[in-house]
């Protein structure tokens, strides 16, 4: 469903919807939308009323009287705060007609949500590349950096996106993780395998959980190398080459951890934290290092990779 507002620096106008007529005690609108927000703005909320900058599908503004019931849906522009810049940046790898790779850094969003909106990979991007048509055509968590893809234009989106359905992109992910000395053998002698269990997410719950069952969740894991960490706060770390054959929420983080040999500076797995404040000197060690795909139009084989490094990372370059 198209937006009748368009994209406003960089943020899209945002989407209700309402109940038909006789579901509540509302008679207009503006009496719902003063239900649902009006404990937060209300004088707010009747000026754009009043404005005519509350609008339906079709583009035609509400008035402050108009019933519920003529329409399903409307839009609005909410009032942004100003948010601090995060002190990290991204970077444009490739761009062209149809693509623009970037690499993400750790701690910036990739979407808006939360208290994050103009302080998210996409919103920076519309604005750096005057683009309000650009969409990501996948996502990292806030907290992984690396590669992310987004789309530039609407006419050739749907064959980028076919390859997403149909699991014909490839990703490949580094990690470190910390380790006793007594584990090296083990690491040493186990690496390269294929790490399979049952994952399953909850809707509204934050983690995902190992329950029982036959595998839904594989990854490829190897030994890149192993060494002295080059962060002089640690001893004996490993970097990981991943390479998730499925894609179920955390599944590289879980994977891990179930190994015991848990992904530095996660605060989910193998137990949650307490929220805390950014520590942008501890960001979580994983990084998406590439991406790579036939391309629908060209015929040939894409492949993006990060320039990004794990800081954590083992001095030592020699590989198990």
């Amino acid at each position: 469903m198209k937006s009748p507002l368009p994209v406003r620096n960089g943020v899209n106008a945002t989407r209700l919807r309402l109940p038909r007529a006789g579901e509540g005690p509302w008679l207009t609108v503006m009496d719902y939308v003063l239900f649902r927000f009006g404990h937060v703005d209300p004088d707010g909320i009747v000026q754009r009323f009043e404005d005519g900058e509350v609008v339906a599908l079709d583009g035609s503004a509400f008035t402050p009287h108009t019933p519920l019931g003529l329409h399903e849906f409307l839009w609005y522009y909410r009032d942004l705060p100003t948010e601090p810049r995060l002190p990290v940046e991204e970077s444009i790898i490739f761009q062209d007609e149809h693509l623009v790779a970037v690499d993400k850094p750790h701690f910036l969003p990739t979407t808006p949500g939360g208290r994050y909106v103009q302080e998210s990979a996409l919103v920076r991007l519309r604005n750096r590349l005057n683009n309000p048509d650009l969409i990501p055509m996948h996502r990292l968590d806030r907290a992984t950096a690396g590669v992310v893809l987004f789309s530039t234009n609407p006419d050739s989106r749907g064959a980028y996106q076919v390859l997403f359905e149909k699991r014909r992109i490839k990703k490949t992910y580094q990690a470190v993780s910390v380790i006793p000395e007594d584990r090296l053998e083990w690491t040493m002698g186990t690496f390269p395998s294929v790490f399979k269990n049952r994952m399953a997410k909850e809707k509204g719950y934050l983690l995902s959980r190992v329950t029982e069952g036959a595998a839904n969740a594989r990854t490829r894991i190897s030994v890149r190398a192993v060494g002295q960490s080059q962060d002089s706060r640690y001893g004996t770390a490993v970097l990981w080459d991943l390479d998730p054959l499925t894609g179920k929420t955390h599944q590289l983080r879980v994977h891990l951890a179930a190994l015991g040999c848990c992904i530095l500076h996660d605060p989910f797995y193998p137990v949650l934290l307490d929220e805390a404040p950014d520590d942008y000197s501890r960001p979580l060690q994983l990084l998406a290092s590439s991406i790579s795909f036939v391309d629908p139009f060209t015929k040939q084989e894409r492949r993006f990779e990060s320039g990004l490094a794990l800081a954590a990372a083992p001095i030592s370059e020699a590989r198990g």
